[in-house]
């Protein structure tokens, strides 16, 4: 799902002691189904029932924090918000920097994404993906020109208006621009790439990793995670 390569991080950053008495969720608020902004002005989707529903079991009092893709893990490492719950790919990359409970999602499939009859090339063309993603990763070693952008969304626009042959993303936020699109778009291939999407914390919060978890867990067990999933992706995703 989203998200790999992340840039030196300064080494001066420091983590903020483990648990205080409320938990901040921090989330993008621009990846549907994954998390996004509502009519109501609050974070919804996917994400914010997952969390919600740990949150709960766990009997943390949680609350929810916005802040944008390109600099999400160094403001969980400044102490901005203390997880990452924002369609974030478990990676061996992002492991050295932070830490991550087990996935809540399981792997899910990447799409290129084109206009339709454009015949795009996805091996030597010109691809967009949003910084600091697996998809951005994946197109850098393919021989494909990257394009980065800082949002999803304008990883779409650039196919829209031809400044990219082809974008790359996940594929549950693509299928909702392909489908929006009137026929415009089409997806053009399929890859799988990450190893499910799971909750970021920094390496000092050993407990809080740990309840999490627990509830992770809880949910898996009950069912009521691939509920949540069906409810938000649909019948054919990969559940547990």
């Amino acid at each position: 799902m989203k998200k790999a390569l992340i840039g030196a991080l300064a080494a001066g950053l420091f983590a903020v002691p483990a648990l205080a008495d409320t938990v901040r969720m921090g989330t993008e608020g621009a990846y549907p189904p994954y998390n996004f902004i509502n009519d109501d002005g609050e974070v919804d989707g996917y994400e914010r029932e997952v969390g919600d529903l740990l949150c709960e079991i766990a009997k943390l009092d949680c609350t929810w924090v916005k802040n944008d893709w390109d600099s999400i893990i160094p403001n969980l490492v400044g102490g901005n918000y203390d997880t990452i719950i924002a369609g974030m790919s478990i990676t061996a990359e992002r492991d050295e920097v932070i830490d991550f409970t087990q996935a809540y999602l399981p792997p899910d499939p990447s799409f290129y994404v084109a206009m339709a009859g454009a015949d795009a090339n996805v091996i030597n063309g010109i691809v967009a993906a949003q910084t600091n993603t697996i998809q951005a990763g994946e197109v850098a070693k393919s021989g494909a020109t990257l394009v980065e952008f800082a949002s999803p969304d304008e990883t779409v626009a650039a196919v829209m208006n031809g400044e990219a042959d082809a974008v790359l993303a996940d594929g549950a936020f693509l299928q909702e621009a392909v489908d929006a699109s009137n026929g415009e778009l089409v997806i053009v291939e399929k890859v799988l790439l990450g190893g499910g999407i799971g909750i970021g914390v920094r390496e000092s919060d050993g407990e809080l990793k740990a309840q999490f978890n627990a509830a992770i867990d809880t949910i898996k067990a009950d069912g009521r995670l691939n509920t949540l999933i069906v409810k938000w992706f649909s019948e054919e995703q990969a559940v547990y």
